[in-house]
């Protein structure tokens, strides 16, 4: 039985055709948006030609410091792009989200590959790679989310919070209600993905695993833990998140810091 099939570069040419579509529709339309799909369409190749390069000598060399160092290297990455998506920026909030993906992501990551993955090693790249760029570009969305939302609500809400505050309100009370708002926002996507997943959608990886020639229920039973930990790890990141943004922006006297917006 094969296992798969070897996709050649010419036929991968065949499939970038497709974005002729999203130009022609930008012409049409009138749209201006030929430049940005042309360079996402550019960075889309050249990124994951270099990952794949790179991900080949990794999977070679299978060093337990090799891969904890490209872990490093996508936290930072995953940390600096859910603070550079956020509106209303302050001191820390790169700390913040770096912290924020770093622990979430890792803790998930870390249960996997210890806990339920107990037959291999835990640096073996096959499984630890792939898992911690799932549970990170997915744990990354919803702290952008919830951040996002957090900061936005402390400013259209700042007469409500300052009135609540002068009320006699600690300082957890007057931002309560932000902060519940942003924790679910932040975890909302995820939950609906969780709601549909087999039924409108088949998840990537799934797709991926069964194209690969794996049994479907071994597809399915791989794609129920990534489901969790990809929903544990949202919860955790923008739970810390926006903890973390809420003790930066209100002080221990219960004063709301809304000067510290840049």
């Amino acid at each position: 039985m094969i296992e798969y099939v070897e996709l050649t570069y010419w036929q991968v040419a065949l499939a970038a055709l497709l974005i002729v579509i999203n130009g022609t529709i930008s012409v049409v339309l009138h749209l201006r948006m030929e430049k940005p799909l042309l360079i996402a369409s550019a960075r889309t190749i050249s990124q994951l030609l270099l990952v794949g390069l790179v991900l080949e000598w990794v999977f070679r060399w299978e060093r337990w410091y090799v891969v904890i160092g490209l872990g490093v290297v996508m936290t930072l990455i995953a940390g600096a792009t859910a603070a550079s998506g956020t509106e209303r920026r302050y001191p820390g909030i790169w700390i913040n989200t770096i912290v924020s993906v770093w622990a979430s992501a890792w803790i998930v990551t870390s249960f996997a590959l210890f806990a339920i993955l107990q037959d291999i090693q835990w640096y073996q790249p096959q499984y630890a790679i792939p898992l911690l760029g799932m549970v990170l570009g997915n744990a990354l969305n919803g702290i952008s989310v919830g951040l996002n939302t957090f900061t936005e609500s402390l400013v259209t809400r700042r007469e409500q919070i300052e009135s609540l505050l002068a009320l006699g309100a600690n300082r957890w009370e007057a931002a309560h209600g932000a902060i519940r708002h942003a924790v679910r926002t932040g975890m909302l996507p995820t939950i609906n993905s969780m709601m549909i997943v087999g039924i409108v959608s088949l998840p990537g990886m799934m797709t991926g695993q069964l194209i690969s020639g794996m049994p479907p229920i071994q597809a399915v039973k791989y794609q129920i833990v990534i489901m969790f930990l990809i929903t544990s790890a949202t919860a955790l990141g923008t739970v810390s998140v926006v903890l973390l943004t809420f003790f930066r922006l209100f002080t221990n006297q219960h004063q709301y810091r809304r000067e510290v917006f840049l």
